[in-house]
């Protein structure tokens, strides 16, 4: 008698589970493969990769960005959002995928927004790197946030799936000094024209008349006094703290890529939505900024250095990032 009791409860057990099983694919696979959860906070969506949790490395960026935001983050009104412009521009909507993508200008932005053309249908190229990158930058080849109206926006933001990349502070900003001011690019004449003769300008003593008309020897210790001395909220795009130009704070990002493993996460989260068959482009020339760090910051003073860690302070601490990252020690 005990037996065919215990028997019953087994089998009763058994049919629970298939059950729950049942509902949980059935969820699954009804939500394109993600799935509402409060473990980040109301609203937040953690991605599946088939029927697998969103790996732990991801999970540990959300939350420490989470617990950085209440730590040293004033709290805003949400509303505050739909104010700034420029952060609605940068917003990438992927209405296929179910994308918003805030993109950072030199963290592989150029290829994220390649993959954005493949993935939204505006370009047949299969070769991402085969789309010329003055297209990807295009924007009639996107919809950004800024495109919607703002109860559509909210609608987009409370429903897709939100991610970002991000880069060592200092890393980034020494990228964008050497592509925008030092490197003999085609579009770094623009900055060079207008923004290099400004900081020659005011930033250096007894400048040669070549160095006024033309701005194109504009030195690292001279960008970063201008930076120093300039309003943060008025900085260019490719400088702007993420922290101002992505509202890390304010949208809760679902998925937080770096820079520092840039093709294992892109793949990630490629596989993640379903287009595993799109591989992101390993780039073939490195960039050298990384080993060229130190020979351009052992030319600025501490002081200086001490300026630009305060700027770009909340994206050091919202992302992990330190000092002693590049540097091998910290600095009081």
């Amino acid at each position: 008698m005990v037996y065919f009791r215990l028997f019953g409860y087994f089998s009763l057990l058994v049919i629970l589970t298939a059950a729950s099983l049942f509902v949980i694919s059935f969820i699954l696979f009804t939500n394109g493969g993600d799935i509402v959860t409060s473990r980040y906070g109301q609203g937040r969506k953690t991605i599946f990769i088939n029927g697998s949790l969103l790996n732990e490395v991801y999970i540990e960026r959300i939350e420490h960005l989470t617990e950085a935001c209440k730590k040293y983050k004033a709290s805003a009104s949400a509303d505050s959002i739909w104010d700034n412009r420029d952060l609605l521009d940068h917003i990438l909507v992927d209405k296929k995928h179910k994308l918003l993508y805030c993109y950072v200008p030199k963290v592989a932005c150029t290829n994220w927004k390649r993959i954005f053309m493949v993935l939204n249908g505006s370009t047949n190229e299969t070769d991402v790197l085969s789309i010329p990158a003055n297209l990807a930058h295009s924007r009639p080849e996107y919809l950004a946030l800024s495109n919607y109206s703002i109860a559509d926006a909210k609608s987009l933001l409370n429903t897709y799936t939100k991610f970002i990349f991000v880069r060592h502070p200092f890393e980034r900003l020494l990228s964008a000094y050497r592509n925008k001011l030092e490197k003999n690019y085609i579009n770094s004449k623009y900055f060079q024209s207008r923004l290099g003769r400004y900081i020659i300008k005011h930033y250096r003593e007894k400048p040669t008349n070549s160095s006024l008309v033309n701005g194109d020897d504009v030195t690292f210790e001279e960008f970063t006094a201008y930076l120093t001395k300039s309003m943060s909220s008025m900085y260019n795009e490719h400088w702007k703290p993420v922290e101002r130009l992505c509202e890390p704070c304010q949208i809760q990002y679902d998925f937080i890529g770096k820079y520092e493993t840039l093709i294992t996460d892109s793949n990630y989260l490629l596989k993640s939505i379903g287009m595993g068959n799109i591989s992101f482009p390993h780039n073939s020339k490195p960039s050298g900024t990384s080993k060229d760090l130190k020979k351009y910051f052992r030319k600025l003073s501490l002081n200086r250095i001490k300026e630009l860690l305060d700027i770009y302070k909340l994206d050091f601490k919202l992302f992990s990032y330190t000092f002693q990252d590049l540097f091998g020690y910290e600095i009081a």
